[in-house]
């Protein structure tokens, strides 16, 4: 066993015995047999070192105390299984002594947790067998012949003096961008503060990822990037948070921002969600406005991201979207049990569904593979190079043109100004050794997120823009939106998850702007779970969690448990914003950001009716029994940014144009979910390359 940290004293004999109450032996190992009591003396001098220090260590504690009272004297090995039970029974309902210096409940959901996480979540771990579960690839995901083209990379030292463009960060949005501008001709410089990692690199750690990430994440940031500050609802006590917290949710820096680790969910807006304004009223409180462009307008767009980055669907699927010009490229991917059942039951209730549209292969395509069906597709990267984004598809093809170069790396720190005022490059600061180069550039495109990009044009104020680029109207950093999802859970009598990857199969758009005065959302069976997020997430409220009932839950209900779940559209609130935090500053000494706001009552309703309706085709699939968790009025800018750019004709509500050209500046342009009005009831970044490549395409025109 390793040795605990010296700063925390516990008796880890009585840690094993106890851990080994929460998970008996039976058929499977027991918690300890399982080695979780080792590890969870690796975490009191690691991860979970104040955990241990401020609760679990004066937990065990006192609870030793209370052992030797209660039991006479005798030592640990006297103690019978039983009596050890009925004192911990007793413990998990507060029923102490007086001896206890921390809440005794506290402490034993503490306990249990931990001890679930190394007991369903650590790699390899028994909890993964006594699911059923497998992160192995399920199916040959072998490429077509001839390896696919790799993206050539350098460093900020290796940059020249100027390009005609710069894009900075090189996610959904940016590469498209780049990709475009270097495919039109013009010296491209693609700069972003992550490295390109590799699939080792990024690794499988279930404790720490982008769907399970208490520990942190599997990409940068870390840590070392900062704190956030975040108000909620009130706006009056600020949390400072770690970049991997659920309410702010940093994306991965890396070449590929979050097309690395995404679902690939690939779906287009509906024409109705450029015109919410107009359908649906401005409602009090809310700065909900029409989109100053259409449908029709990025439709030629959405066709040709479909084609160039590789979506597999089928376009006659969904009876309520907007006209296609052109079917997806690749057929969606093959159906599962729980689709099967899923859609037999929407036929029952009079409801059309499909497949989910991926950015994901479904057959080998220009030297990538198609999808393996592993276990661990959300919040992972690909084994199979099956799923796309800019980074593995149109960036290498733009780099054949000798026209791109893209830089590691190199985070942006300042947008250059010249003495008029005019854009005129980028300050890079080399992330490893700290020095800052000036790169001049005629034209400037900043791709960075909806809280990132608003925070580098506050922070590149100058004496001609004193309140930041873009910022002469104040509207820089507003409307900020999420996607909160919600829906509901149900239990079968038969297993209806059958492991295969990513899961997400089948959708239904019926209660998307169906019901009067409601937005509505898509429903759709999500992610395949990974163990230990099915015990903190999808577990029934009242499901045991300890002992041999606890066991038996986990064993009996992760494949008995559907989830549908779907995306609330929100209505923008103006005070929903991103500002710079005053007086704290990251580790290269820009100003971190502050986020405030609330959700607009009128999303409650959205919210509800996908809840309602999750329930009811749950319910008709067969569900034994549904349940749904709380919807929330805080913000959360964890999940599909939005918004804090956005797009208009008007300079007073708005800072770019509909092209995405920032107001009151000839080459400076945003190119990612910023400039959206709107974030739609559907996962955004098809929008967001689609936009990308209509607002390059404009520039180099």
């Amino acid at each position: 066993m390793s040795e605990p940290s010296p700063a925390v004293a516990v008796d880890w004999a009585l840690v094993t015995r106890v851990v080994d109450r929460i998970v008996p032996a039976d058929d499977f190992p027991s918690a300890a047999q399982a080695g979780v009591a080792g590890r969870l003396a690796e975490g009191a001098g690691g991860a979970n070192r104040a955990l241990w220090a401020g609760l679990l260590g004066p937990g065990f504690a006192a609870l030793a105390a209370e052992l030797g009272a209660e039991l006479g004297g005798r030592d640990l090995d006297g103690v019978t299984d039983e009596e050890l039970d009925q004192l911990l029974e007793r413990l998990s309902r507060g029923e102490t002594g007086s001896g206890w210096a921390v809440g005794a409940e506290e402490f034993w959901a503490e306990l249990v947790r931990v001890t679930a996480e190394q007991y369903y979540g650590s790699s390899g771990a028994a909890g993964w067998a006594l699911v059923g579960y497998s992160p192995a690839v399920r199916r040959s995901g072998q490429a077509a012949a001839g390896e696919a083209r790799p993206l050539v990379t350098h460093r900020v030292h290796e940059l020249r003096a100027g390009y005609d463009a710069i894009v900075v960060g090189v996610g959904a949005g940016g590469g498209v961008a780049a990709a475009e501008l270097a495919a039109r001709g013009l010296t491209v410089l693609a700069a972003d503060r992550g490295e390109l990692l590799s699939y080792e690199q990024i690794g499988q750690d279930h404790l720490r990822n982008f769907r399970l990430s208490r520990y942190g994440h599997n990409a940068p940031p870390g840590a070392a990037a900062g704190a956030r500050v975040w108000a909620g609802a009130g706006g009056h006590e600020q949390v400072v948070t770690d970049p991997w917290d659920s309410r702010w949710s940093a994306l991965p820096q890396t070449i590929g921002g979050g097309t690395r680790v995404y679902q690939g969910m690939a779906w287009r807006l509906l024409p109705t969600d450029f015109a919410l304004a107009t359908r649906y009223g401005v409602p009090d409180g809310s700065s909900l406005a029409d989109w100053p462009i259409g449908y029709d307008d990025l439709e030629p767009y959405y066709t040709e991201i479909e084609w160039s980055v590789g979506v597999s669907g089928d376009g006659a699927a969904h009876r309520n979207q907007g006209h296609r010009s052109r079917d997806y490229p690749m057929p969606p991917l093959p159906d599962n049990t729980e689709a099967q059942v899923l859609r037999a039951a929407a036929g029952r209730l009079g409801w059309t569904t499909g497949p989910i549209p991926m950015l994901i292969n479904s057959e080998p395509r220009y030297g990538r593979g198609r999808c393996g069906q592993c276990g661990q597709c959300v919040g992972f990267a690909c084994p199979t190079g099956a799923k796309n984004g800019p980074y593995n598809s149109v960036l290498p093809e733009a780099q054949a043109t000798g026209d791109l170069t893209v830089a590691t790396q190199a985070r942006a720190v300042r947008i250059r100004t010249d003495g008029r005022g005019r854009v005129s490059g980028v300050a890079l600061m080399d992330t490893v050794s700290g020095l800052v180069t000036e790169v001049a550039a005629g034209q400037v495109v900043i791709a960075c997120s909806a809280i990132e990009t608003p925070r580098l044009l506050l922070h590149s104020a100058s004496d001609h823009h004193p309140g930041g680029l873009g910022n002469a109207t104040g509207q820089v950093g507003r409307h900020l939106q999420g996607h909160r999802y919600v829906g509901a859970f149900g239990t079968f009598d038969d297993p209806v998850i059958d492991g295969a990857g990513p899961n997400a199969r089948l959708a239904t758009c019926e209660h998307l702007h169906r019901r009067p005065g409601v937005l509505g959302g898509v429903l759709a069976n999500e992610i395949l779970k990974l163990p230990i997020v099915h015990w903190n997430w999808a577990l029934p409220p009242d499901a045991p969690r300890a002992g041999r009932a606890g066991k038996d839950a986990m064993r009996h209900l992760y494949r008995r448990t559907s989830h549908l779940y779907g995306p609330v559209q929100e209505i923008p609130r103006a005070d929903n914003r991103v500002r710079l935090a005053p007086g704290i500053r990251d580790a290269q000494g820009i100003p971190v950001a502050r986020l405030t706001g609330h959700h607009h009552p009128e999303d409650a309703r959205s919210a509800e009716l996908l809840i309602e309706k999750a329930a009811e085709w749950l319910t008709a699939a067969g569900a034994r029994r549904t349940w749904s968790l709380p919807y929330p009025a805080d913000l959360l800018a964890g999940q599909h940014q939005a918004g804090t750019c956005r797009m208009g004709d008007d300079p007073a509500t708005s800072v770019t144009d509909r092209w995405g050209r920032v107001h009151g500046h000839d080459n400076l342009w945003i190119a990612d979910g910023s400039v959206h009005v709107t974030n739609g009831g559907f996962n955004p970044v098809l929008t967001i390359m689609a936009l990308a490549l209509r607002s390059a395409r404009h520039l180099a025109a």
